[in-house]
Formats: C-alpha cells, sequence, structure tokens
C-alpha cells in the first residue's frame, strides 16, 4: 500500500469550492447532494473558524460510517468464508479496517488533499495524520449511505475492500501475532524483548487513536497506529517485523 508523503510545492490542494468531478471519479460514485461530499471533507477545525455557523463537520458523518464500514465488510466475511469462526472472521476484520488500513485507502483516493481543514490543523499536517484519514474515510462511506442508500455503500465498500480481504486470507493473518512473532525473533538474536512506548493519543475519548513505538536493542524500529493500545502495538510490530526481514 502506497506511503503517505508531503505534497510537492507545485500540487494542488483542493478547497471547498473547487470541482469534486475527480475525486467521485475515483470513487466511482456521483453525488446528487453534493453538500455531504463536502461536508464528509470537513474537519471540526476549519468549522470553529467558520463565522457564518453553516458549516458542518464531519463527526457524525465518521460515526455513522463506522457502522455501515462494519456492517458490509461483516455481510462479506459471512458470506465468503461460513467456514470461518466467529473469531477468525472477526480477526480479519480488524486488520482490513485499521485504522492504517483506512488512512492507506484514503491516501489511494487523495483524500488528504481535498480536505478541509482550520489554519492551526493545517499547519501541524493534518493532511498525512493518519487518525484523521482514516475518520474522513469513514465520514466518506456515510455520505454515500445517506446520498446513495445502502447498495450504494455496500458497492463501494465491497470494491475498496475485497483486496484488503483477499490478502489478509492469503497472508493467514488468522493465525498471526506479530508481537510474539516480533519477541521470538529479537530474542533469537540475543536481544531483549521488544518495549512498546504510547507516543500520542489523538480523537474524542469513543474514537481515540493511539500512536505507539516499539524499541529493539535501545533503538525505535516502527511505530503504528490504532483505535486502541493493543491495535497500535500489534501494528506497530508488523512494520518492525518488515523492516527487520527486509534488513536481514
Amino acid at each position: 500500500m502506497p506511503e503517505l508523503r508531503a505534497l510537492n510545492k507545485d500540487e494542488r490542494v483542493v478547497s471547498l469550492t473547487d470541482d469534486l468531478k475527480d475525486l467521485q471519479q475515483r470513487i466511482s460514485y456521483q453525488f446528487r447532494d453534493r453538500g455531504l461530499l463536502e461536508r464528509a471533507l470537513t474537519h471540526k477545525s476549519r468549522v470553529a473558524e467558520d463565522v457564518s455557523g453553516d458549516m458542518a463537520d464531519n463527526e457524525s458523518l465518521e460515526f455513522l460510517g463506522d457502522s455501515v464500514l462494519g456492517l458490509v465488510v461483516a455481510d462479506m466475511l459471512f458470506r465468503q468464508f461460513p467456514e470461518l469462526s466467529e473469531g477468525d472472521k472477526s480477526k480479519i476484520k480488524a486488520a482490513v479496517v485499521s485504522t492504517q488500513a483506512l488512512a492507506d485507502q484514503a491516501g489511494c483516493l487523495e483524500l488528504g488533499k481535498q480536505l478541509l481543514l482550520g489554519r492551526g490543523e493545517e499547519k501541524t499536517g493534518g493532511r498525512f495524520k493518519q487518525g484523521l484519514l482514516a475518520d474522513t474515510y469513514e465520514a466518506l462511506i456515510a455520505a454515500i449511505y445517506l446520498d446513495g442508500g445502502l447498495d450504494a455503500a455496500d458497492n463501494f465498500i465491497c470494491r475498496e475492500f475485497q483486496g484488503a480481504i483477499d490478502e489478509a486470507r492469503r497472508a493467514d493473518i488468522l493465525g498471526s501475532d506479530y508481537k510474539s512473532a516480533l519477541q521470538e525473533r529479537v530474542q533469537a538474536a540475543g536481544d531483549n524483548p521488544p518495549e512498546y512506548h504510547v507516543i500520542g493519543e489523538d480523537g474524542p475519548d469513543h474514537r481515540k487513536v493511539f500512536a505507539v513505538n516499539v524499541v529493539v536493542a535501545g533503538k525505535t524500529i516502527s511505530h503504528g497506529t490504532g483505535r486502541t493500545k493493543k491495535e497500535a502495538e500489534q501494528e506497530a510490530a508488523r512494520l518492525a517485523l518488515t523492516k527487520l526481514v527486509g534488513d536481514s
């Protein structure tokens, strides 16, 4: 999946007044109510600066989109893998809808360039924050659902997530415990067990995003994000394993 990167100086950041036709082409959905799409791209920091009081942020859409996404992905797993246990399907679902996975999907759609942010959030790199991008992606799902109904949202999610589900299944993620695998690898090399440190938290209490780094032999190897500390630790361990295997 593509890494998030800084915009080059000649790359245009799309504002609310710009034509969003390109984005609608990328998502293969044409909005009847463009206002829903604009709201999905509007961060609360921008609304706080709006003196007219006419703007609305995407937090409520994010809440709804999270539920719609969960329903559709659960339905996909139920139909495609009837032989799997509830726990196994839950593991696949957690992997494909994790904060980092949603941020990667948002990156593919270039949602970061489309966001409407306040000045403060813009200065602190809001367009590249994984938690913010994941939230916006969920808000986009809700906007499609409200504009076109469950069938439209289902079509979008199935297109977006089928590849991730297939990849998770092929990778045998059901048996993967990245923290245990990382610990076994570093201890086999004679090092002490990895250490995990929470380096940041973002978002409201009911939608926290945690950032965790993993330290091996006194060096920070990687960091991961997640809705829970456990999810963030597993993501950090997965990235650390990828780096250690690549360096070996």
